[in-house]
């Protein structure tokens, strides 16, 4: 099962109202970088700067579970 971690993480930005800016801002990173997350370069994310978008960005938690 694939998941498409980029239409995810743009699906939680829009719920908690936040633009690309301001998720980047909270991150560290550029608006630029949070666009091409959200959209061709979302599968190839690292697994850390996945937790610091969760983690700074929406204020949450990952689990991973085996």
């Amino acid at each position: 099962m694939e998941i498409d971690v980029g239409k995810l993480i743009k699906e939680a930005r829009e719920k908690q109202n936040l633009t690309q800016e301001q998720l980047a801002q909270k991150v560290g990173k550029k608006r630029s970088y949070i666009s091409r997350i959200e959209g061709e370069e979302g599968a190839n994310i690292k697994l850390k700067t996945l937790i610091d978008i969760v983690e700074k960005g929406f204020q949450g938690k990952i689990t991973i579970e085996l």
